[in-house]
């Protein structure tokens, strides 16, 4: 148990971050943001660990920054407000770079900060009744640490609107923006997150963290002669790697590869 979160991890090697702070709606202040950091920096070198859901306990998924850390940062300098937004842009710079799958399992509302953890994960998942919100604008403030994440997520023309009315938008219109890939039924969130960690599973894990590198470097364009040359040594460079040569040789044997053979025990 840490200071408001909870980490479990199952046989098969997924590990479910709980966000735990239910009586704040899971809002972080500096020192969960600071104690989330580091586990996710002890849980991305656990080489038993494949798969992360990222999970939030009570009626919210998280609310963004805690009230009272609020109340704290408007008495600071500016100074120390940099160090605070260092340290939030840090959690989100290592949530987006986690070297395995992260799947953001949404059973209630993300605003602000909240917002930021979801674009982050790789997949997310939500309850059709969820809320989603930009807020910041409304309190003369900007998203400006997570906005890499949430416009990768949904795009410049979206991220105009929501960062500047800072309007609240349901599970159907974030996964029709991208912020979603799926929004179901609250009773269907666990099978629908299940029904993805299979497949992830069975997927080579040095691969899947390539694949994590591969499209934060084709996303940062242009197609040239550097990104042909990158993409090119990238896959040469797997192909003869073990995890390559095991892939192959499994399919080659019509037989399951040695990391898909874990299984609950």
């Amino acid at each position: 148990m840490g200071a408001g979160f909870q980490t479990q991890v199952d046989t098969r090697g997924v590990a479910t971050l709980w966000l735990d702070r239910p009586e704040l709606h899971n809002a972080f202040d500096d020192a969960l943001i600071a104690a989330l950091t580091a586990e996710l920096g002890r849980l991305a070198g656990d080489a038993s660990v494949r798969v992360l859901v990222l999970a939030g306990r009570g009626k919210s998924f998280s609310a963004g920054a805690d009230l009272n850390w609020m109340k704290r940062m408007a008495g600071y300098s500016e100074a120390e407000n940099r160090r605070d937004a260092d340290a939030l842009a840090g959690l989100m710079r290592v949530l987006d770079a986690f070297p395995k799958p992260a799947i953001a399992r949404v059973q209630g509302a993300a605003f602000g900060g909240g917002v930021g953890l979801v674009a982050c994960c790789d997949i997310a998942v939500a309850v059709d009744t969820a809320t989603f919100c930009l807020s910041e604008a409304k309190l003369g403030l900007i998203p400006s640490v997570i906005s890499p994440y949430v416009v990768a997520a949904i795009g410049a023309r979206a991220a105009r609107r929501y960062f500047l009315t800072a309007e609240i938008f349901d599970a159907a219109k974030a996964k029709n923006l991208g912020l979603l890939h799926e929004a179901v039924p609250a009773d269907a969130l666990d099978a629908a997150i299940e029904a993805i960690v299979a497949p992830l599973l069975a997927a080579g894990p040095a691969a899947q963290a390539e694949c994590k590198a591969l499209v934060a470097r084709v996303s940062r364009g242009p197609v040239d002669d550097a990104m042909v040359a990158d993409t090119a040594a990238r896959i040469a460079r797997i192909r003869v790697s073990p995890e390559g040569r095991e892939g192959i040789a499994a399919f080659l044997e019509k037989r399951k590869p040695a990391w898909a053979g874990r299984g609950p025990r």
